[in-house]
């Protein structure tokens, strides 16, 4: 029986199953990269409605960050802050400026500005920031120096294994409570010490199991 194609074309059909096994693995390793959340995520800065500037607020002027996000050192949350707080100092501080308008729109109708969120996690990711912040993790740890942003980005990837190797060794990244907003803190001795004194103080043991932050 007479061949339909000649012998020499295994070598060219080899050849293209070796260059289609190359791309198909390229293209999964690339899917795998660029879906990752430290690629995905991280640098994410969304445009606000209203120019509001961390680095101004919360750098220059020096404003707290529970002035604003009161809720999280006593709730799972850290909230936005309503049209009101910011009306506390914008009833007197540049009262008629036009980048305010929507801020002023909002304080007379009643309707919150729609803000846009920076940092979001999974709805299968239980988070506290309470447990956090009594436990002594800086707003820094996960938001990076927001004092000095003019727009807020985020700047860690929050995955599962970025999580989990704080936990695994939160050393480093636990300070004295009373000094979790003050961003700009250097420690005056090896800050991986003074996390160890106020782990064994306060007999802190972050969970690893699932259960810990999978509810």
């Amino acid at each position: 029986m007479a061949l339909v194609f000649p012998k020499s074309i295994d070598k060219y059909v080899r050849i293209a199953g070796g260059v289609l096994g190359l791309l198909v693995a390229g293209g999964a390793g690339a899917f795998t990269y660029f879906s990752h959340p430290r690629v995905s995520d991280t640098g994410y800065t969304p445009v606000q409605p209203v120019p509001y500037s961390h680095k101004l607020h919360a750098g220059q002027l020096g404003m707290d960050c529970y002035y604003c996000h009161y809720t999280a050192p006593q709730s799972p949350y850290a909230a936005v802050p309503a049209t009101e707080v910011c009306m506390n100092c914008h009833t007197r501080v540049k009262p008629q400026s036009p980048r305010l308008a929507k801020v002023r729109d909002s304080y007379a109708s009643g309707d919150p500005i729609p803000w846009v969120r920076v940092h979001r996690l999974p709805d299968f990711v239980y988070f506290n920031h309470q447990a956090h912040l009594a436990a002594g993790v800086s707003c820094v740890s996960c938001h990076g120096r927001v004092d000095q942003m003019i727009e807020v980005k985020q700047v860690q990837p929050l995955s599962m294994a970025w999580c989990l190797d704080c936990h695994r060794h939160p050393e480093a990244r636990v300070r004295p409570a009373e000094l979790v907003t003050k961003l700009d803190w250097q420690p005056t001795r090896d800050p991986v010490e003074i996390g160890r004194e106020i782990i064994a103080a306060k007999k802190l043991n972050p969970p690893e199991y699932c259960s810990g932050c999978h509810r």
